[in-house]
Parts: C-alpha cells; structure tokens; sequence
C-alpha cells in the first residue's frame, strides 16, 4: 500500500531538507547531484551523472534505500551491492524514523552508500 497525500508531503519535506543540505555545490551539478523517488512503500536515494562518453545520456546511480515496513512500524535501510542488487545494512537494519535514515546514509559506517 502507498504511503498517503499527508505522508508523502512530509517525507518530501524532509527529503527536500537533506538534499539541499547534502548536495554538491551548484558549480558541479551538472555533473554530480543527489535525487530520490518515492515509489509504494519505498524511498531510493541516487546519484545523478552524465554517462562517461556521451554527456548527453544521464544515468542514476543508486545509493541507499528504505522500505517502511507497516506491520513492524519501522523503517528497513538497503545499500546496492556490485551484484545490483539490495541488501540489508547490516549496522542498522531497521530504525523508527525517516530521519535516522538518513542519519544512517550520512554516518555510512561502512562505506556502502557512498563509497
């Protein structure tokens, strides 16, 4: 089931609030910037970057994930491995809020959002 009107607006609030915080400068974001997309129960973080040969195409690059899970009221955090597909974050598989996640994919404890 999708998230509501009501739940929707506030995740883009705070969706908003951390891209304009976490993004490239305006100077490089025709070559590097951050997005996100909300789908069902879903929010994807990606990077967003020409491709390396031809500038024209722009690719999308995912970077982390959540799932909110309604029958546990939580909030379940993926990272994309090389094989492409996602994975629990093992630090922290599940947190409360939409706020801690991204906490977690600033914190990167690991290394496996970004790098």
């Amino acid at each position: 089931m999708a998230f509501s009107e009501f739940e929707i607006k506030k995740y883009e609030r705070q969706l908003n609030a951390f891209l304009e915080k976490h993004r490239p400068p305006m100077h490089i974001r025709s070559e590097l910037d951050l997005g996100y997309r909300i789908n069902g129960q879903s929010i994807e973080i990606f990077e967003i970057r020409p491709q390396w040969d031809d500038y024209s195409e722009i690719l999308e690059h995912p970077v982390a994930k959540t799932t909110f899970v309604k029958t546990e009221n939580c909030w379940k955090i993926f990272w994309m491995r090389a094989d492409l597909k996602w994975h629990e974050y093992e630090p922290e598989i599940k947190v409360k809020t939409l706020s801690r996640f991204l906490e977690v994919v600033i914190e990167d404890e690991y290394a496996c959002f970004f790098g």
